[in-house]
């Protein structure tokens, strides 16, 4: 009789998470930023991060130097905790690039197919 371990059950969240508006959280963004996308590359690797990317402001949504002001993302977990924890270390977070208070973090039902 062989034994077989189920796989933990993963669930998705959506996560938002707006910068910081002060004069200086857009340069702090961008002295950390390829720490961040060091880091992203590995958690969509890993199967965590499904898909992300960062906000802009609708008015440079089509310039060549876009505004970022924030990042979305959705992540498949075992908990809402699991979440919280790679955001809280993300250099974003420990930089002050993104706003502690409203970061939001939310369970996810897709109605579409994620990548």
């Amino acid at each position: 009789m062989s034994s077989t371990t189920a796989a933990p059950t993963k669930h998705r969240f959506f996560v938002y998470a707006p910068d910081m508006t002060d004069e200086g959280a857009l340069d702090r963004r961008l002295s950390v930023r390829e720490y961040h996308l060091k880091a992203a590359r590995e958690n969509i690797e890993g199967g965590i991060i499904r898909i992300g990317g960062m906000m802009t402001t609708p008015e440079t949504m089509l310039a060549e130097k876009k505004k970022m002001v924030g990042s979305m993302f959705i992540c498949e977990a075992g908990s809402i905790d699991e979440v919280k924890e790679l955001v809280e270390s993300d250099i974003y977070y420990t930089s002050g690039v993104w706003d502690k208070e409203k970061v939001v973090i939310l369970p996810f039902f897709s109605l579409t197919a994620i990548p």
